[in-house]
């Protein structure tokens, strides 16, 4: 059909249709006509409607962003109250050349001091919790820009999947992660939110076992928990997020010119990650829908709006 569409001015039907019925491909001109003037098929018209659907909120930036695979346009779309079967948007969405990206290998960034006092490791691999603040992961990344290597850290609560405090900067000094805590121990007094008791799990670098860093634990009543040395399954959560972050933002949105426009880049992400992003490990929730979700079934107590507090 294609090929007559394209040729029929030159040609003619008929001719084109001898000539490729004499080729073994059997079209009669009446068969051609008859397929032109025929209307689309529901399943066709349909089709149309939902790839359209799909395409807006896949590339929309406060929902699929550009990255999302077809469980999570699946997802969304259901949402909207869009009803269509996931494997239609699989389909469509291999038709439009739409995918979900992928995460790579990473490289390790521990460094560990030897001559620090290591905490235990309460945690063991078991990354589940029962309430929001119970387990803490943290873990930085390095991120290059034109300017140089910048760095970000990440503060992750495991039961909801919330980033609660990240700091990204142009060096790697102790305040880095400590920035990151300190603004998660903020969003978390800000909502009245006691975090006495969490524990709060890292690997074995350096950053995390000095004695600021340490102390500042200490002072609020969390509880240090440190894995092995360059075993990522030891903090394979705080992995997650990271490895996260550089699928989704960083070559996304990358190559930055300086750790400025990169941090303007994570607040943008951090809030669609806690916002918007559909999580498969809790239910396909995002981060605010789960902890609003517990703190309603938990409490009578009325919660501050939890996406409120975010962006600052």
């Amino acid at each position: 059909m294609a090929f007559i569409d394209e040729h029929r001015s030159r040609f003619g039907v008929e001719p084109i249709c001898r000539v490729l019925t004499e080729h073994g491909c059997r079209i009669a001109p009446s068969g051609y006509y008859a397929a032109r003037n025929r209307p689309d098929s529901a399943r066709s018209v349909r089709d149309r409607e939902v790839a359209s659907l799909i395409e807006a909120v896949f590339w929309d930036r406060n929902r699929g962003r550009g990255i999302s695979g077809p469980r999570k346009v699946w997802r969304l779309l259901h949402r909207d109250g869009v009803e269509v079967a996931r494997c239609t948007v699989e389909r469509l969405m291999r038709v439009q050349g739409l995918r979900g990206t992928r995460r790579g290998k990473q490289f390790i960034t521990t460094r560990p001091d030897a001559a620090a006092t290591r905490p235990p490791d309460h945690v063991q691999r078991n990354f589940r919790a029962e309430r929001p603040n119970e387990l803490w992961v943290v873990d930085f990344t390095y991120v290059p820009t034109w300017s140089g290597m910048a760095f970000t850290a990440f503060v992750t609560d495991v039961f909801s999947r919330r980033i609660v405090g990240w700091r990204t900067m142009s060096r790697m000094p102790t305040d880095l992660p400590l920035d990151a805590l300190e603004m998660a121990l903020w969003v978390r007094e800000r909502a009245g939110q006691d975090v006495a008791g969490v524990i709060q799990h890292s690997d074995a670098g350096a950053q995390y076992t000095a004695l600021r860093y340490s102390e500042r634990l200490a002072d609020v009543g969390a509880i240090a928990s440190i894995g092995t040395v360059g075993d990522s399954y030891d903090n394979a959560l705080a992995e997650t997020v990271v490895g996260l972050y550089k699928t989704e933002c960083v070559t996304i949105d990358g190559p930055f010119r300086t750790a400025d426009e990169l941090e303007y880049a994570t607040l943008s992400w951090v809030h669609w990650f806690n916002e918007n992003r559909l999580h498969s490990s809790i239910g396909y929730l995002t981060p605010i829908e789960m902890e609003d979700l517990y703190y309603r079934e938990n409490t009578t107590q009325e919660q501050p709006l939890l996406g409120e507090l975010t962006l600052h």
